[in-house]
């Protein structure tokens, strides 16, 4: 038996699955909201949606930052968490580049897309890191800059820091963070409270930054 029930705005689709020892819910990439339960009962599905309702605003939440990481490729480009559109100023670099394609697949279009955001992190970027590295009276010998699937940034105990180029897809105050968060590093190698107070000391709302950061979800 399938039916619905809903919490203030929100509705989920419920399904009964008399084989289940207990109730799930599942918020699916297109944020429509599922419940899996072996109770027959709609009271329990609603009452135990109402109760969940917390974490599935989390989960949509993040579903929301995922989504601002795509872009409709050769129409747009995604940069400091803005959409462009792909004849914007801004998206000059891209486009000139994207006019020699000879062949528009898909693979040598994102494949131009990264060489974008290499070429406005090598441009962007270093600005950032001495000025907070001035800031904070910290010295490092090496800035690099790629592209990472799992990490935003690192540093080595060598003080070569590195900074994912998808930085340029997030917000300034973000990439901020990122970039306090690597230099922090070459004080205290780990995550301690002593790092984080320091990090802190740089950017008062760094807990914050650090949560929303988070939510976001590296494309591949």
């Amino acid at each position: 038996m399938n039916n619905t029930v809903t919490c203030k705005e929100l509705s989920a689709e419920v399904i009964y699955a008399p084989k289940l020892k207990h109730s799930y819910i599942r918020v699916n990439v297109d944020s429509t909201i599922v419940i899996k339960t072996p109770y027959k009962q709609q009271r329990y599905a609603r009452d135990f949606f109402h109760e969940k309702e917390s974490w599935i605003r989390k989960q949509l939440h993040k579903n929301a930052l995922h989504k601002q990481l795509h872009v409709n490729i050769e129409d747009e480009v995604l940069l400091f968490g803005e959409i462009y559109s792909i004849d914007s100023d801004k998206a000059l670099y891209l486009r000139e580049k994207l006019q020699r394609l000879r062949i528009s697949e898909e693979k040598r279009v994102l494949s131009v897309y990264d060489d974008f955001y290499k070429h406005t992190s090598q441009t962007y970027l270093p600005q950032r890191v001495q000025y907070f590295a001035s800031m904070m009276q910290l010295e490092y010998k090496t800035l690099k800059f790629r592209k990472m699937k799992s990490r935003w940034g690192s540093c080595s105990s060598l003080q070569v820091i590195t900074l994912n180029t998808q930085l340029m897809k997030v917000q300034k105050e973000l990439i901020d963070y990122v970039v306090v968060h690597e230099l922090a590093h070459l004080v205290h190698m780990n995550h301690s409270k002593d790092f984080h107070d320091l990090v802190a000391k740089y950017l008062p709302h760094a807990k914050t930054l650090r949560k929303k950061l988070k939510n976001i979800h590296l494309s591949s």
